[in-house]
């Protein structure tokens, strides 16, 4: 980031009275609540046409693509122009879902269709990650990126717990159909905000170039990829990824865990209780950064495990959906946390590559654990399937508590490249000819 746009955010604005960073705050808000009401709207007609927790959890594996393929954005993040990328996927989105729409309204859509559309309707969302992490740092002052993650964060998973539960009751009293005509207008809102938006340094592709952005494809990756390896982040990684799986495994079979409980109407709630957890900890994450990162990711990670076990054993709805938001907490703490100490460890020229590395590994486990959540809840049953799920936090929180380089970590807001061990230079030459 120039200098002088960090000295421009300190000195005459706030981080709400930065137009551009505004942009990006309600263009990601709304494109959130478009993705909340299809993913919700894909989940249940699936479930209500088959009946089938196997097929809904591929159809959970294909909404939850996009985190398994984030490596592939990176590089493309890091040198095209991002404004056109943002604008050019919004537009995409609402396309397919009118897509939807149509084979709906003329009785086309059976659950086949519906999981032919998912891939393309998911494959969409794949640069809003790496782009979002790489935006940020050009947007606002090096002093406001904790504010401004845990900002855009809380929007996201506000938007998630408002629209995932909103979009259950909707479907409940008028339909899925009419919620997925209703989601095509926001992407269309969505893509008229970013297009709005200026970005500074901006970078452009000429045609003569495309070629040479093609051919550094692969090297460019490679440097993201150097970047990380050698550091503590590796371990946090795998901390994440066995978490993940254990998400993955959860979104899969909550249809059947509504269902279980009242209909779409109790889904819808149970995804909005994990959303407000998650917002409850974005909101919290800026006032926490003065904490040690590792005690306390330890500490809230074990005690999220046991409030998902007491949420399956309570045989009270209210109850459940109460305790299972609560668990969520920790998690929205966690993710202001790693997006921050990647951009205060990271150049903002490959934080694009880097971000996109971190995400897919972390992440990519995602489809996978719902493809075995799917296969588990038909041999288990949801309930049990969901119980089994915890270990998730589990194993994170333990694993903190446990291994000393990651229980010392220290605060995030004292972070810098140290803070990860980061053996970068070891591996100069190579990221060197990558470059």
């Amino acid at each position: 980031m120039s200098s002088d746009n960090q000295q421009s955010g300190d000195d005459a604005h706030s981080l709400w009275k930065n137009r551009e960073f505004l942009r990006l705050f309600f263009g990601q808000f709304v494109t959130n609540a478009g993705d909340s009401l299809y993913s919700v709207a894909v989940m249940w007609l699936v479930f209500t046409q088959t009946g089938s927790n196997t097929l809904t959890g591929i159809a959970s594996s294909l909404l939850l693509l996009p985190f398994l393929l984030q490596i592939v954005a990176g590089p493309l993040v890091d040198r095209v122009s991002i404004k056109p990328l943002l604008v050019g996927t919004q537009l995409l989105q609402g396309g397919l879902v009118l897509v939807l729409v149509a084979a709906l309204s003329t009785g086309y859509a059976n659950v086949w269709v519906i999981l032919l559309l998912i891939p393309p309707l998911s494959l969409n969302m794949l640069v809003v990650a790496p782009a979002r992490t790489a935006l940020l740092p050009r947007l606002v002052p090096n002093s406001q990126l904790s504010k401004g993650n845990s900002a855009l964060t809380s929007v996201t998973v506000g938007l998630d717990t408002l629209f995932d539960a909103l979009g259950g009751i909707f479907i409940a009293v008028f339909g899925a159909t009419l919620l997925l005509l209703l989601d095509s207008v926001t992407f269309a809102i969505a893509g008229a905000l970013f297009f709005g938006m200026h970005v500074p340094g901006e970078t452009t592709t000429d045609d003569d170039e495309d070629d040479s952005v093609v051919g550094t494809y692969v090297s460019e990756l490679r440097y993201g990829i150097d970047y990380l390896r050698g550091t503590r982040f590796i371990e946090i990684m795998l901390t994440a990824t066995v978490f993940n799986f254990a998400v993955g495994i959860t979104l899969a079979i909550l249809p059947a865990v509504g269902n279980h409980y009242g209909g779409p109407g109790v889904y819808g709630l149970l995804l909005g209780a994990l959303g407000m957890g998650r917002l409850v900890g974005s909101l919290l994450a800026s006032s926490l950064k003065e904490l040690p990162y590792g005690q306390l990711k330890g500490a809230s990670y074990v005690l999220s495990a046991g409030l998902w076990i007491g949420a399956v054993l309570h045989p009270s709805a209210i109850v459940t959906i109460g305790l299972f938001g609560f668990a969520w907490i920790a998690a929205g703490v966690d993710a202001v946390m790693v997006e921050t100490l990647i951009q205060k460890a990271v150049p903002d020229d490959v934080v694009g590559r880097v971000s996109a590395v971190e995400g897919t590994v972390s992440t990519g486990t995602l489809p996978l654990g719902s493809l075995f959540g799917g296969v588990m809840a038909e041999q288990l049953g949801p309930l049990p399937t969901m119980g089994l799920a915890a270990f998730g936090f589990g194993f994170g929180g333990l694993y903190f508590l446990l291994r000393t380089p990651l229980r010392t970590l220290s605060a995030v807001q004292d972070a810098d490249q140290n803070t990860f061990e980061t053996t970068l230079e070891e591996h100069t030459e190579d990221i060197v000819e990558a470059s």
